[in-house]
């Protein structure tokens, strides 16, 4: 069994609306995988119901044996740690010491454990400067931090990141990709859902296409982003560099700088 199993799962809201019709999806330990598409693809409800912030209407999801309708949130948050898109969604401290410690608090990590948790996540996150300020203070930049190192000091086992480039400068998005490198060396599941594709080809080899609240496609990056068909029906377009090489009508799936470089040439 894989270590996150989505089993035809289906989630409706109390009013009858459909988010997810239907899904099944498996994911290893340690894999790094970006979930695109349009907004009210249902893709944000899939996420929510990795870690018990819903639960399916039917079908079953089991995180490394556990099955999300069989515990709470907060046990469930022992396993998979969710960064909402909005951090004002998340932060409830007035101090971004405080805001990180509480996860790894409530998990009953030792004073000694958490204090370990909080320097790797502060680092990760280049937050040492703020640790005492009020998140509230912070750029909406910074604040995206404070609740991703709240995330990686519990140290869980998944990572769900919901449009963490969001708002994102070019400093933010090198702590970004450098901590996702680092994690992923740690053997962390990192799950991601954006709309910067050139965030996704940078950090991620899986790409899941969602569309009409169901999975249409499933594979590698450079499959994904030059199947056309795939393409229209998500409306999601190829990362620029992509475009590109296409206007110009060069060989090979082209992704990045580089091997636009290297096809220019020839």
């Amino acid at each position: 069994m894989s270590f996150v199993n989505i089993n035809d799962v289906s989630f409706a809201y109390p009013d009858g609306t459909v988010a997810i019709d239907n899904i099944s999806l498996n994911i290893e330990k340690g894999e790094r995988v970006a979930i695109v598409g349009q907004n009210g693809a249902g893709k944000t409800t899939a996420v929510k119901m990795l870690n018990g912030l819903l639960k399916p209407t039917s079908g079953d999801i089991v995180i490394d044996g556990w099955n999300t309708k069989d515990h709470t949130v907060a046990k469930m948050s022992r396993k998979v740690g969710y960064v909402f898109q909005n951090p004002m969604d998340q932060i409830f401290h007035n101090n971004v010491y405080d805001e990180i410690e509480f996860g790894p608090k409530k998990i009953g990590y030792s004073e000694n454990e958490r204090k370990n948790l909080i320097e790797t996540a502060l680092e990760l996150t280049e937050l040492n400067a703020s640790a005492k300020e009020n998140p509230y203070n912070l750029p909406y930049s910074v604040r995206k931090f404070v609740t991703i190192a709240s995330i990686i000091a519990m140290d869980t086992d998944v990572i769900i990141m919901d449009e963490p480039t969001a708002g994102q400068d070019m400093k933010g998005m090198k702590i970004l990709n450098n901590l996702i490198k680092k994690l992923s060396e740690k053997g962390k599941t990192i799950i991601t859902i954006t709309h910067d594709m050139e965030f996704v080809v940078n950090n991620f080899d899986r790409v899941i296409v969602m569309a009409n609240k169901k999975i249409i496609e499933d594979g590698d990056k450079r499959e994904i982003f030059w199947n056309e068909e795939v393409l229209k029906k998500s409306k999601i377009k190829q990362p620029y560099i992509s475009e590109l090489a296409k206007e110009l009508s060069m060989e090979g799936n082209v992704l990045s700088i580089d091997e636009f470089i290297k096809e220019f040439k020839k």
